[in-house]
C-alpha cells in the first residue's frame, strides 16, 4: 500500500540536495522550480512517514500487551489514528493540477451591460484584491481600460504569493475556480425606475509563466508603440509609451498602456502574453487528457457562466456546485475563502472518485 510514495522520498532527498547547493540560487527560474516541487513532494513525504510510524508505535503496543492490557488499548487507539492518516495519504496522491504552485495573471473584462457591466467589474477587480490582502498575496495591476463611470472595461492584475510556497494556499491553486462568467443582479446607478439589470463580466485566471517554460521567438512578434488614452479618449501623456504586442503565429494580442514607460509597458504586455500562451498550451495538451484534466481547463472558459451575485437578495449562487450564502456584502470585500474552500473539495472529491484506491 502507498507504495508510489517511495520514490518520492527519493526525488525529495534529491531536490533538497540541489536547494542546499548556493549555485542552484543563482538560477532564480531554477530555484522556484525546484522549490515548487518541494512543495509539492513534502507534505506528501512527511504524511507517508507518519502513517509508518503509526504503524510500528501500534506493533510496539501489540507486543507490550501481552503483558499489560492498556497496551492493547493504545495499540486500537493507533491503528485508528493510522486509519485517519491514511485518508489523507489517500487524499494527498490524488494527481494535481500540476500549475497550482503558479502566481496567476487575473483578466476582468465588461461584458454585456454597458457602463454597469464596467461598474461591476471594478467590484470583482476590489473583491479580488481583498481576498489577496486576507491570503497574503501581493498584487499589481498590469494594465487598465477604465470606464467613464470609473468602472473597468478591462483590467489584468497579477497575484504573487510571498514567503515559503504552500501549494493549497498558491494563487492559482485558490483562484483557478474564478475563471468564467459572472452575472450581476442589481439596480444600477445608471437606472432611473429602479428596476433590477442584470450584466455580466468575464474573468480568466491564468497561471503566470516564467521566460523558460515558455519560449517566444523575438521574429514572430509585432510590437507597436501608440499614445495612451483615458476615459472619453482624453490623452493621458503626449509620448508614445503605450505598446500593443501581437504574436503573429496564434494571433494573440496584448496591449498596456498604464506605464508612463514603454519599456514598463513592454515588459507587462510580454507577462501578459507568457501567460495567455502558457494557459493555449496547456489547454492544447488537455485536449486528448482524462475528463478530470479537461474540467480544470474549462474553468477559465469565459464562456460559462459560472456566478450570480443578487444584491436585492444579499445572495451569491455559484452555478456548478450548488453553493448559495447570503452574505454577498461580506463576499464583495474579500471574503471569498468559503465559496473558494467548497469549490476545492468538489474537486478533490471527483478525483478522488476517479482514481483507483492505493
Amino acid at each position: 500500500m502507498f507504495e508510489t510514495v517511495m520514490p518520492m522520498e527519493a526525488e525529495l532527498s534529491e531536490v533538497e540536495t540541489a536547494l542546499s547547493d548556493p549555485a542552484v540560487h543563482a538560477d532564480q527560474s531554477r530555484a522556484r522550480i525546484l522549490g515548487r516541487r518541494h512543495a509539492a513532494l513534502i507534505p506528501v513525504v512527511n504524511t507517508y512517514r507518519r502513517w509508518l510510524a503509526l504503524a510500528g508505535d501500534a506493533q510496539a503496543a501489540r507486543e507490550l500487551g501481552e503483558d499489560d492490557s492498556d497496551m492493547l488499548a493504545e495499540a486500537d487507539r493507533l491503528d485508528a489514528q493510522r486509519d485517519v492518516v491514511a485518508e489523507q495519504l489517500t487524499r494527498l496522491l490524488v494527481p494535481r493540477d500540476p500549475l497550482d504552485g503558479k502566481d496567476v495573471i487575473l483578466e476582468i473584462k465588461a461584458g454585456e451591460g454597458g457602463e454597469e457591466s464596467a461598474l461591476f467589474a471594478a467590484d470583482l477587480l476590489r473583491m479580488y484584491l481583498r481576498y489577496a490582502e486576507r491570503c497574503g498575496w501581493s498584487t499589481e495591476v498590469l494594465e487598465a481600460e477604465e470606464s467613464d463611470l470609473g468602472g473597468y472595461k478591462d483590467v489584468a492584475v497579477a497575484v504573487k504569493t510571498r514567503g515559503a510556497l504552500d501549494l493549497d494556499t498558491a494563487p492559482y491553486a485558490r483562484l483557478k475556480f474564478e475563471g468564467g462568467v459572472h452575472r450581476v443582479q442589481r439596480v444600477p446607478v445608471t437606472e432611473s425606475q429602479g428596476r433590477i439589470h442584470t450584466s455580466a463580466a468575464g474573468v480568466l485566471v491564468l497561471p503566470e509563466a516564467e521566460e523558460v517554460e515558455v519560449e517566444i521567438d523575438a521574429n514572430d512578434l509585432r510590437i507597436d508603440v501608440f499614445r495612451s488614452s483615458g476615459p472619453g479618449g482624453q490623452s493621458v501623456n503626449t509620448t508614445d509609451s503605450a505598446v500593443r504586442i501581437t504574436h503573429v503565429p496564434t494571433g494573440i494580442v496584448v496591449s498596456c498602456q498604464n506605464e508612463k514607460s514603454q519599456l514598463q509597458n513592454k515588459e507587462s504586455a510580454m507577462r501578459i502574453l507568457r501567460a495567455r500562451m502558457l494557459a493555449a498550451a496547456e489547454e492544447r495538451a488537455a485536449a486528448d487528457a482524462s475528463a478530470a484534466r479537461r474540467s480544470q481547463v474549462r474553468t477559465v472558459d469565459r464562456s460559462e457562466r459560472i456566478r450570480t451575485y443578487n444584491f436585492p437578495e444579499n445572495r451569491i449562487a455559484d452555478h456548478r456546485i450548488g453553493f448559495k450564502a447570503h452574505n454577498l456584502d461580506q463576499v464583495l470585500d474579500g471574503d471569498l475563502e468559503a465559496l473558494i474552500q467548497a469549490l476545492v473539495d468538489a474537486d478533490v472529491a471527483e478525483r478522488l472518485a476517479e482514481t483507483p484506491p492505493a
